[in-house]
């Protein structure tokens, strides 16, 4: 803890392995994390135990690092993971993010403001997860990519490397709403440097794969080939 600036307020376990140069602010409550050096912790953020934050990662106000998924007997799934967050050297976490227990996240990566990244989920280096986006369990997410404003990406997802996707974007998992949750629940696979338009909707167990633009409000419901172009209501490849 050489050199760090801890606001009086802040309650942190007397466990926590701090950083050298690392600033806490008011109200913030630390568990038996590891911090590493020049990072800073705004007021009001929670860090559970079993997180590990890189050197200079900045946490704004409000955000809760290693929430605990509660099914409450609403969802047909029982959420399973391990009691562990890890978020690389250099990024951003906005204000008010959530992000759940195990859940990774690469270096140099920002989490926009509001975003909330679900259990089972890795995130990649150089990414932006844009403001109030949402993440749902065990996604997969390469290096480079972008998630813009107010997306949706659903469970059992794999979104790969220079992917861009725009705001607005909805991605599905289930086309069997009334047969519970099951192997059937497999949201899409989005290949490297894929671009997705804004306000496209993709259907359950898709393949988009390497390079190919999906049109602004789409609807994919079938594959769609590599480096090719794909509009419309359901979607066909652009003459």
């Amino acid at each position: 803890m050489s050199n760090s600036l801890i606001h009086p307020t802040a309650i942190i376990n007397q466990s926590a392995v701090i950083g050298a140069n690392v600033k806490v602010g008011p109200y913030a409550i630390i568990g038996e994390v590891t911090i590493g050096d020049r990072s800073v912790i705004h007021p009001h953020v929670v860090v559970s135990d079993g997180v590990t934050i890189g050197d200079e990662v900045e946490i704004f106000p409000g955000a809760f690092i290693g929430k605990e998924p509660k099914g409450a007997g609403a969802i047909a799934r029982t959420p399973l993971f391990d009691k562990r967050v890890k978020i690389g050297s250099r990024c951003s976490i906005g204000p008010n993010c959530i992000i759940y227990y195990d859940v990774i996240i690469g270096n140099n990566t920002l989490i926009g403001d509001g975003a909330s990244i679900r259990e089972m989920c890795e995130i990649g280096d150089f990414c932006i997860i844009s403001r109030y986006v949402t993440i749902n369990y065990n996604v997969r997410i390469g290096n480079k990519t972008k998630i813009m404003d107010m997306t949706h990406i659903t469970g059992n997802s794999i979104i790969g490397n220079d992917v861009f996707v725009s705001i607005l974007v909805g991605t599905t998992n289930d086309n069997l709403l009334r047969a519970g949750y099951g192997a059937h629940v497999t949201g899409p696979v989005v290949e490297d440097g894929v671009v997705i338009g804004v306000g496209a909707s993709i259907l359950p167990s898709v393949t988009i794969k390497t390079r190919a633009t999906v049109g602004a409000g789409s609807v994919v419901t079938k594959n769609v080939d590599a480096d090719t172009t794909v509009v419309g209501i359901p979607a066909k490849i652009k003459p």
